[in-house]
């Protein structure tokens, strides 16, 4: 069976109130294109088709004029898509029905009572297990050796077994994801690999936007990554993944997948120079960069300032300004402080440390910055869970 594996399409991005149609329709069609020179039997989204829970009209028929093409364009192949955390798992089931007559199996939510709908049988190829993000407090131990050993219930001629999961790995490279934290990744929990269980060919897993593979021993679980960037510190290439199974229970090598770089007409660039060995510079030399860049970059801008207070008080007006009629897009100034000389004793941090900073300490350093006598670290503690669980329980709902 072979598998064109993608996910994290983020399909609705505005980067710093940019509109990113232009990429993302890009990218669309090279979607198309790969399906239409690869001819897969599955065309597989591992989850996060959208940025957001309640996407733009003109971004959903953006997504659905790309399914129909490839319905178009491959008639023979199936499609499965399945929900991520940043997908709306009802909204993602609406037209559930009428997709199927095409072929394309939307899985949205998980539905404990009836898990052969999460199976997915590609007639003389192989089988699907669907699996949409589900926060894993609500996952019963076993659903996934349940659901394992259901589709290997069913699989009788010893066809493949893919299992696709918007998840987090334990262990992985999560370069680029602001949001990271000791048990949590992009507000995903973190779970061993030994929790997806065994009697799989393929792990086919979204949520993580750097491709690469997670250790089992058989080099057959996989993030894909996301096709696109979608924030500045994701500067590494990103793929598709092609993936050759040849048949139930047979050893994955690198011979059995390859990889197809997406090509972005619009990339992220950060200044200093990627070539640079500096991740920041003082803001004349980086202006000098910046100033220096060819009229015609199609680029997005963001400039990495050490030492802030060297920065002119109209330093964001002269950025905005450069920008001014030309291709590449100025979107902010990153500026960070030597620890050295850090003022009056506080911490400082980038607004991208901040984020992915753990929420309880921020607390304790707007603490200590403070000098609060008052505050209890013992008492607060779970007070402060307990409202931040339910901040995270009100958003996902």
């Amino acid at each position: 069976m072979k598998i064109l594996h993608t996910s994290d399409w983020h399909l609705g991005d505005v980067l710093y109130g940019h509109d990113r149609t232009e990429e993302q329709q890009s990218m669309l069609d090279q979607m198309v294109k790969i399906a239409i020179e690869t001819k897969p039997d599955l065309f597989l989204i591992s989850g996060d088709v959208y940025h957001t829970t309640d996407p733009k009209t003109i971004v959903q028929k953006m997504f659905n004029a790309t399914i129909a093409a490839l319905c178009k364009a491959c008639p023979d192949m199936t499609i499965v898509v399945t929900a991520g955390n940043h997908d709306s798992g009802p909204k993602h089931e609406i037209f559930k029905t009428p997709w199927e007559a095409l072929n394309v199996h939307m899985i949205g939510k998980f539905d404990k009572d009836n898990l052969e709908s999460h199976i997915i049988e590609i007639p003389h190829k192989g089988f699907v297990i669907a699996l949409p993000f589900t926060n894993d407090r609500f996952l019963p131990d076993d659903i996934y050796q349940q659901l394992i050993d259901l589709a290997n219930q069913k699989n009788t001629d010893n066809l493949p077994v893919v299992f696709s999961a918007h998840t987090a790995i334990s262990g992985g490279d999560f370069t680029g994801h602001e949001d990271v934290k000791d048990q949590r990744v992009g507000g995903v929990d973190l779970i061993d690999i030994s929790r997806i269980g065994n009697g799989y060919d393929y792990l086919a897993l979204g949520h993580i936007h750097k491709s690469q593979f997670v250790h089992t021993g058989k080099h057959n679980a996989h993030y894909c990554g996301a096709p696109l960037a979608v924030g500045f510190d994701e500067a590494y290439p990103h793929f598709v993944t092609l993936v050759d199974i040849p048949a139930h229970n047979a050893p994955l090598t690198n011979d059995n997948y390859t990889f197809v770089e997406i090509d972005n007409p619009r990339p992220l660039m950060t200044l200093p120079n990627p070539d640079d060995t500096k991740e920041f510079g003082r803001w004349e030399e980086v202006l000098a960069q910046y100033q220096a860049l060819p009229a015609d970059t199609k680029a997005y801008i963001r400039l990495n300032i050490i030492d802030p207070e060297s920065m002119p008080s109209n330093a964001f007006d002269q950025a905005v300004a450069q920008a001014k009629d030309k291709d590449y897009v100025f979107c902010f100034i990153n500026a960070k402080r030597r620890a050295a000389e850090r003022s009056n004793g506080q911490q400082q941090m980038t607004v991208e440390e901040f984020q992915a900073t753990d929420p309880w300490d921020v607390v304790k350093m707007f603490a200590a910055d403070t000098n609060d006598a008052s505050f209890d670290a013992k008492d607060l503690k779970p007070l402060f869970d307990e409202v931040l669980e339910a901040l995270k329980t009100q958003e996902e709902d």
